[in-house]
């Protein structure tokens, strides 16, 4: 049996009525309302997802396979009750969320609200035309929990959605959402209640993740799940290469996906590249637009806390290159290539066990730690010729470009800088990035910085075909306050070093109305840097309506060039991607 749906709707901004249990479990579905809001659970506790075989089934004809999986089942049905019951008592009274940060009420309101699967449903183009350059699919991840939590939520815990937008031209655009289906979900969704505790709020203490371990450790020895299979939720992003689209998240392997002709999504397994790819990998990948390469980088809480490695065009995996002169682990999502070198930013974030004592998260802010600047030929095979240089106050979360100047003696970073780290995971609401430029002599050490714009800025991108070279532009988010995005900015990086803002061109979304990160697509390859157009889901909070935009990234107010309506809201997430249809072609073959 599957438990009855909830119904998740949007609340008004300024309700007060009394807050729902947290200790229920349910599948969750939407019904969308302009105007209200509120999540809805059942009122017992108890979980209905696996139930003794009915007398009746013994009349049915089933096979060996079969009757194995129910008597697995069966054998369960008694542990994972005890342990869900120990499971909500470590949530109602153990460690409650008593953060906003951690507090799903808080956390998944308004459009961070949680969405059911949507099949390919045609869309209505409200103003403009698609360009004929848009011919593909733009994809969009974001965390998407299947289950309401039954405790601490934090918003990078979800599992992962992609919601395409499938472009054909003599077509209407279709949009699909689906979960990417990952072993954590489908494990999940066949018990019907949560197996693994959330990474990010599920071990705030001692305390806490003592008993969050002991029920992991249970639920495995029952036979609930195999952390073996990969725990992550693939929530975070998507890239394209060696003929293979993947979804991504930095705390498991990349699952594979596929956007169908009829504009559904596939996913087609988890990927560990012939076996050379065991642990995990980051959600950032740097794919080199000249020889399809990739770069790419894992970062964990014990030594090497920081392992570099590359792919070559066809997706073979190179051998890993373990970074031991990291010296603690740093909380490292993203880097940067140039053509000769890879970048990484050893941050004053990083992994605290310790701070558990006291009630504090694994994951915070170092205030004595000084950050750092790595550099390392792209193609070492060793760590011999990493160089580390000293940047105070240099927190970044992402990087946008860099490339190298003065015949590969200067490489010049571009990236948000965090000015609150502190509150880079509790209190994002807080936090300030301001885009730098960061100038490294990498003979002499000298470094130089200057700002490009003062405004709060995030999730940024570029042209995809100047990764790793000198560019101009960079057209990034607005944060009103993050997560939620405002509107897009251009930004002219050539402008620096008349030390003014470098901002060129701005779009503001209009009141009410948020979107995403925004991402490039060249109008015709081999054009001018800026000869293109951005696009992002975009968001009414008063009307309760999505809609796809679409902007002229040349023109200094962005102007818009088609806006198609979708058929219901897309929630706010984090990395999109444009496919080319020649793209989703070999990703078909492959």
């Amino acid at each position: 049996m599957v438990p009855k749906p909830i119904l998740v709707t949007t609340p008004p901004p300024a309700t007060s009525a009394p807050s729902p249990p947290l200790n229920a479990v349910s599948p969750l579905k939407t019904e969308e309302k302009p105007q209200t809001q509120t999540l809805k659970t059942p009122t017992t506790t108890t979980q209905k997802a696996i139930t003794k075989p009915s007398p009746s089934s013994s009349t049915t004809k089933t096979t060996p396979q079969q009757r194995v999986e129910l008597k697995r089942k069966t054998n369960s049905w008694v542990p994972a009750l005890m342990l869900n019951a120990f499971d909500d008592i470590i949530n109602n009274f153990i460690d409650p969320p008593l953060k906003p940060s951690i507090d799903p009420r808080h956390v998944l309101s308004q459009n961070f609200a949680p969405v059911h699967e949507l099949p390919p449903t045609e869309c209505e183009v409200i103003e403009g035309s698609l360009p004929p350059s848009l011919d593909g699919a733009y994809i969009r991840n974001g965390p998407n929990p299947q289950f309401l939590p039954r405790g601490p939520y934090h918003l990078f815990d979800g599992d992962g959605m992609l919601h395409a937008l499938r472009i054909s031209h003599g077509k209407k655009p279709t949009l699909c959402s689906r979960y990417v289906k990952t072993y954590k979900y489908t494990m999940e969704n066949d018990a019907g209640f949560p197996l693994i505790p959330n990474v990010f709020s599920g071990f705030n203490s001692l305390v806490a993740s003592a008993a969050r371990g002991s029920l992991s450790a249970a639920r495995f020895l029952t036979g609930q799940f195999n952390p073996a299979n990969g725990i992550g939720l693939a929530n975070t992003s998507l890239a394209f290469f060696g003929n293979r689209l993947f979804a991504l998240g930095e705390s498991d392997l990349p699952y594979v996906v596929n956007v169908t002709p009829d504009g559904d999504i596939e996913t087609l397994g988890r990927h560990d590249f012939d076996g050379k790819l065991t642990f995990s990998m980051t959600a950032h990948p740097k794919i080199d637009p000249d020889t399809a390469e990739c770069f790419a980088f894992r970062y964990g809480p014990v030594p090497p806390f920081l392992t570099y490695f590359r792919f070559d065009g066809n997706g073979k995996k190179h051998e890993d290159v373990p970074i031991f002169s990291m010296l603690t682990p740093s909380f490292l999502h993203d880097f940067a290539i140039t053509k000769k070198y890879a970048i990484f930013c050893d941050i004053q974030l990083g992994l605290n066990p310790l701070d558990m004592i006291s009630g504090g998260s694994p994951v915070g802010s170092v205030a004595s730690k000084v950050p750092r600047i790595g550099i390392l030929p792209r193609d070492a095979k060793d760590e011999s010729m990493m160089k580390w240089f000293e940047v105070p106050g240099f927190n970044i979360i992402h990087a946008i470009n860099a490339w190298e100047e003065d015949e590969g003696r200067t490489v010049v970073l571009v990236a948000p800088n965090i000015l609150s780290m502190e509150h880079a995971l509790e209190r994002m609401e807080l936090v300030h990035a301001m885009v730098e430029k960061v100038r490294i002599e990498l003979d002499t050490g000298i470094i130089t910085r200057q700002p490009v714009s003062a405004r709060n800025l995030d999730f940024a991108v570029i042209n995809p075909a100047f990764v790793g070279k000198k560019n101009r532009f960079v057209y990034a988010a607005v944060g009103d306050p993050m997560p939620k995005i405002s509107g897009v900015v251009k930004l002219d990086v050539s402008k620096g070093e008349e030390r003014r803002d470098c901002t060129v061109g701005c779009r503001m979304y209009g009141e009410g109305c948020y979107g995403g990160e925004p991402f490039f697509v060249a109008r015709e390859e081999g054009g001018e840097e800026d000869d293109g157009y951005l696009v992002s889901y975009v968001h009414d909070e008063r009307k309760g309506e999505s809609r796809f935009l679409v902007m002229d990234a040349k023109s200094p107010e962005l102007d818009v060039v088609a806006a198609v309506r979708l058929p219901r809201r897309v929630p706010y997430g984090f990395h999109g991607l444009f496919v080319k249809e020649s793209e989703l072609r070999k990703v078909s073959l492959s």
